[in-house]
């Protein structure tokens, strides 16, 4: 092609590509015309490919240069614009978590479910019999859990062995130890699931039945305060985590018209936002738990503090990243 017949054909893409770039540096990119805005990237391939042509065809050194600059320019604004991490994470926080909870509600009811209902059952049993708690753990950690919920006991919640650790020390042990549970449970949901079902009924017969037998034993003044206050986040946390790896599982069990890897592949990132999301949430109730839960204050601002902090997590879920949240924001 002549080069005269190559710049009639292609003038109008070069000058609505230095138009929007010019725009840009006018007007900063927040205040360029979206649809315009969406154009750049493809105009700026074009840009690219039409300096390769004028490379190859040895155009005039004019119109090399010409559009070898705007390839520079373009690749210069289409690189610069990066969103920094922190305006990513407040977003994630503010509606994308939340609008993945909600996109898979189902899953999380049937994690609810599988955690609730040993939890009740056992910490009922536990409750009417207190032996039993015998054959869900050993001497020893029995033990342990009198001596965490005693009255007497100086540092509420802590074993023996853990008294003397300072709030920083705990609030590292409970992230540890609260991140592993989750991840246990979410991982669990490549084994077709079995993994994050087994670790939800394990964790609810374990928790309904601590609940049960240290109730039973009359610990009320310090059990329920205690576990109150960081139960809205770390609690809700499990079961996202198990929401999570039953969406993993149901890609292996049900990939339909795709391959498993293929369906993993479509299913992770809703798994991912939630266990991610779960995973700020038991470095909250991690928080609570070495700061707050352990003091000394008094048990009605401690169930008037629980009240409050349910309450803003079923908020959260329920309103986060709607429209109409949006809009007020």
């Amino acid at each position: 092609m002549r080069q005269e017949s190559f710049e009639k054909q292609n003038r109008k893409l070069w000058n609505e590509f230095s138009l929007i770039i010019k725009e840009i540096k006018q007007f900063s990119i927040k205040k360029v015309h979206s649809e315009r805005l969406l154009n750049l990237p493809v105009l700026y391939r074009q840009i690219c490919n039409h300096y390769a042509l004028a490379l190859s065809r040895e155009y005039s050194p004019a119109l090399v240069d010409y559009l070898h600059s705007m390839a520079l320019e373009g690749h210069r604004h289409f690189y610069k614009y990066h969103v920094p991490w922190f305006p990513k994470a407040i977003k994630f926080i503010a509606v994308g978590f939340p609008r993945a909870f909600r996109q898979n509600i189902i899953y999380f009811v049937i994690a609810l479910l599988v955690f609730l209902l040993p939890a009740l059952l056992t910490g009922y049993f536990c409750y009417q019999k207190h032996e039993l708690i015998y054959s869900i753990l050993s001497d020893e950690k029995v033990a342990q859990i009198e001596y965490m919920y005693d009255p007497s006991n100086r540092k509420v919640g802590r074993t023996e062995e853990r008294g003397a650790d300072t709030n920083i020390a705990m609030f590292g042990f409970y992230i540890k130890n609260n991140t592993s549970i989750g991840f246990r449970t979410f991982a669990g949901g490549i084994l077709a699931g079995t993994g994050t079902l087994f670790f939800l009924f394990y964790n609810g017969m374990l928790l309904g039945g601590i609940s049960g037998y240290i109730t039973r034993l009359g610990f009320l003044e310090t059990f329920w305060p205690f576990v109150s206050g960081h139960g809205a986040f770390e609690l809700t946390a499990i079961v996202i985590s198990g929401a999570s790896g039953l969406i993993l599982a149901h890609a292996v069990i049900a990939p339909g018209n795709m391959k498993r890897i293929q369906a993993l592949k479509y299913k992770a990132p809703d798994a991912l936002k939630l266990i991610i999301g779960a995973a700020l949430m038991f470095f909250i109730a991690a928080f609570i738990e070495a700061f707050w839960s352990s003091s000394s204050i008094a048990n009605f601002i401690k169930y008037l503090v629980a009240a409050i902090l349910w309450l803003m997590v079923i908020l959260y879920f329920s309103l986060a990243g709607t429209k109409r949240s949006m809009d007020e924001f």
